[in-house]
């Protein structure tokens, strides 16, 4: 587990690939969408993207020519509750608690 979230927080320590997770969470994008919005190009989005996929923060889907990539956020949420679990031991059975819930009664 340790290696893991080292690979999420290694992603997550760069603001360009904080910035692509935002922009994936509104929409799938591919390389030439997300190197729109950078001053960086298409050849360094791709390796912020491979970083990302390989941190499994993301995946990717080919279709066509194109490869769309979208957020996976299962996956950053977990990650982060998993890592604020290990700081605050005692939290976690209300944690498991919270996370056994249906999401209806979560958010009431």
């Amino acid at each position: 587990m340790d290696a893991f979230l080292d690979n999420v927080f290694e992603a997550l320590a760069s603001r360009p690939r904080r910035q692509i997770l935002l922009y994936l969470a509104d929409a799938e994008l591919t390389t030439s969408d997300l190197a729109e919005r950078f001053p960086i190009s298409a050849p360094s989005i791709s390796r912020h993207l491979s970083l990302l996929e390989n941190a499994h923060l993301i995946a990717s889907e080919r279709r066509g020519q194109f490869v769309f990539y979208r957020l996976k956020s299962d996956i950053l949420l977990s990650s982060l509750n998993s890592f604020m679990l290990e700081l605050c031991p005692p939290a976690a059975p209300k944690a498991r608690e919270t996370m056994s819930m249906p999401k209806q009664r979560q958010t009431a």
